[in-house]
């Protein structure tokens, strides 16, 4: 901060200025993870178009998990869907069942990311592990402060 003097001028004089640091709350600390979250689901995804052979899978029928089916599209669809309401549901639940979902389902995909990564392993594939990881790192966040959520004094 500059100190002025009576005609607005700047003095030489300065005050180191100090920057603010706000508290988050932790329903927008969780609902910023889930989009983070999600964002890594997208351009691991998305990537995956890149590797050779790939597109010639999706387009036989390969899902990358098995063969495709629409029962099977839908409940990738369902399982997808979780993180993106967990955007919402983190901020507009109320506390006790925030904490719940979020401790629940940020264990839930971290097993499933562990077992992604677990078969993602090869050359082609070491985005899809890197990100794998990131996302692990992500949900055990989200897990870890929905488990130490604040309580009133």
């Amino acid at each position: 901060m500059s100190v002025v003097d009576d005609h607005g001028y700047q003095n030489k004089k300065t005050i180191m200025r100090k920057l603010t640091d706000t508290a988050i709350d932790i329903k927008i600390k969780l609902a910023a993870l889930w989009a983070a979250v999600m964002f890594c689901y997208v351009y691991g995804d998305f990537f995956t178009l890149f590797v050779p052979g790939r597109i010639e899978n999706l387009m036989k029928g390969d899902s990358g998990a098995g063969d495709s089916s629409p029962v099977k599209l839908l409940l990738f669809a369902i399982m997808m869907t979780i993180p993106s309401l967990m955007i919402f549901i983190s901020v507009a639940a109320g506390a006790g069942i925030g904490r719940v979902l979020n401790m629940i389902f940020g264990v839930f995909f971290s097993l499933i990311m562990v077992m992604v990564v677990y078969t993602s392993l090869g050359e082609w594939m070491i985005f899809y592990t890197y990100l794998g990881i990131i996302e692990i790192g992500l949900t055990g966040t989200i897990f870890y402060l929905s488990f130490k959520w604040p309580k009133i004094q």
